[in-house]
């Protein structure tokens, strides 16, 4: 891909701060990267790996001559990060993020933006259960989706540099308004979070009645939601805490649903279950048809990695 950027500041070294790092190192996009982290032990790690240029104690000093600014942290920390470099940054350069609420990023960042800067809200939907900078790989965004939800006056070649930079990295790019995508999100990524926290969360109480035969026997389907419950508790407890409207929506249309379930079950009505359970199943063959996951057995994973 060719270079869009000068420099790029990455501000926030975790799973996806160092995943963009590796992918810039590996795909291009930048012609430097800057990093910058608030934990000590964070910029040491990030040292050793050697996934950045130059690495700074302070995000103003990490911004300054970059002409991209990544916010990396939690959504409920980047207001702070946005005042933190409203002075150091550049005239003309773009800042995005890539927090999973965008509603919460334009209420608290907005302010701090610079008149000469640009700010393009920004989502991949990428990631795993690790964090940290050990945990970024640069194949992290290939094949999956980057939202942009850009503001009504952003220049549009300003936006198309952004795309150009996340197309570099192999991710589909859609643009949509911040609060259509807070929307979807929540169906689609933090009704489920919240699910297998709160499935596993309940499991761990029956452990002590069960004793241990509720890990000892563990299928399939909970170890599942226990990868997924496994994620960041910072990140998630932000998620939930800035898109609370959209969640509780998606959640009051979840819990309609289960009183279907519950009564179909009580009264034996076999018709209800299996014309759900074909109506969800039909939508796990589109998610495969959209190239979004894979028909292989166990998804595709190799059953004797012990990792």
């Amino acid at each position: 891909m060719s270079v869009q950027f000068n420099k790029v500041a990455i501000l926030g070294l975790g799973l996806i701060g160092s995943s963009i790092a590796h992918a810039v190192r590996a795909y291009g996009g930048a012609k430097s990267i800057s990093g910058h982290a608030k934990s000590a032990e964070t910029l040491r790690i990030a040292a050793e790996i050697g996934f950045a240029d130059n690495l700074h104690a302070t995000a103003a000093d990490a911004v300054k001559g970059a002409d991209l600014i990544i916010l990396c942290a939690p959504v409920g920390a980047c207001g702070a990060l946005a005042a933190a470099i409203k002075d150091a940054v550049e005239p003309g350069a773009i800042i995005t993020d890539v927090g999973s609420v965008k509603g919460a990023i334009v209420r608290d960042c907005g302010p701090h933006i610079p008149s000469h800067a640009h700010f393009i809200p920004g989502h991949p939907i990428a990631g795993t259960e690790q964090s940290g900078p050990r945990a970024g790989f640069a194949e992290l965004f290939q094949n999956r989706w980057c939202i942009l939800t850009p503001l009504p006056d952003t220049p549009p070649e300003k936006v198309d540099a952004l795309e150009a930079f996340w197309t570099g990295f192999g991710s589909k790019v859609e643009r949509m308004a911040w609060d259509h995508h807070d929307l979807v999100l929540a169906m689609t990524s933090h009704l489920p979070h919240l699910i297998a926290y709160n499935t596993v969360a309940t499991a761990g109480d029956l452990e002590q009645v069960t004793q241990s035969e509720v890990i000892k026997f563990s299928a399939g389907g909970f170890r599942d939601l226990t990868r997924i419950a496994a994620s960041d508790p910072t990140m998630w407890r932000d998620v939930f805490l800035n898109n609370k409207d959209a969640v509780l929506e998606m959640l009051g249309r979840f819990s309609e649903e289960l009183s279907v379930l519950q009564r179909a079950i009580r009264w034996g009505d076999g018709e209800t279950l299996f014309n759900l359970f074909t109506r969800a199943r039909d939508i796990r063959k589109g998610i495969i048809a959209a190239g979004q996951d894979t028909a292989a057995p166990n998804f595709g994973r190799d059953p004797t990695h012990k990792s």
